[in-house]
């Protein structure tokens, strides 16, 4: 009896981490969106994440890109930082980002960039391929899909709105 029980709350905690963070489909085309409808993102937020502390700013699209910037520092130190882009891509939206080093020597090749392609967005979420992003009152929870030595696990950052 144990063994169900374990086997069926593992089946059910794996479909909410699925439903939490959705991918999309190899020949599926991206969702629809303009970078405004994003705009519940815009702040200064800061919150747990990674195993230290994070911040995220968000700016006013302009032009079609809604620019952002990420620090992850662990006891004072800083870890890592990351320079992030909504951008308009036709008729749908995608996130860019380069990660650099507290040095600022980035991951990504020069010409390279992190990009997770938009699903879906709603009033006030946004499902971007293996990245989930919602905003509940002054909260913006991400819900990020990592793969680390072939284990795929989700990483959650909640962030609390902050003044500048």
């Amino acid at each position: 009896m144990k063994l169900l029980f374990t086997i069926a709350f593992l089946l059910t905690f794996s479909h909410f981490l699925q439903a939490q963070v959705r991918q999309l489909e190899h020949n599926q085309s991206p969702g629809k969106g303009k970078v405004e409808d994003l705009s519940w993102m815009v702040g200064y937020w800061a919150g747990p994440g990674l195993g230290g502390d994070c911040e995220e700013v968000w700016m006013p699209a302009v032009d079609g890109h809604m620019i952002g910037t990420f620090r992850m520092w662990e006891n004072g130190k800083l870890i890592f930082s990351e320079f992030m882009n909504l951008v308009q891509d036709g008729e749908s939206v995608s996130m860019k980002l380069k990660h650099f080093g507290p040095d600022l020597e980035g991951w990504e090749e020069k010409t390279e960039w992190t990009t997770f392609k938009l699903i879906e967005i709603t009033e006030n979420k946004a499902w971007f391929h293996g990245l989930t992003i919602e905003r509940k009152d002054d909260q913006l929870h991400f819900s990020l899909a990592l793969t680390e030595n072939g284990v795929r696990r989700i990483e959650e950052f909640k962030y609390t709105r902050k003044p500048l």
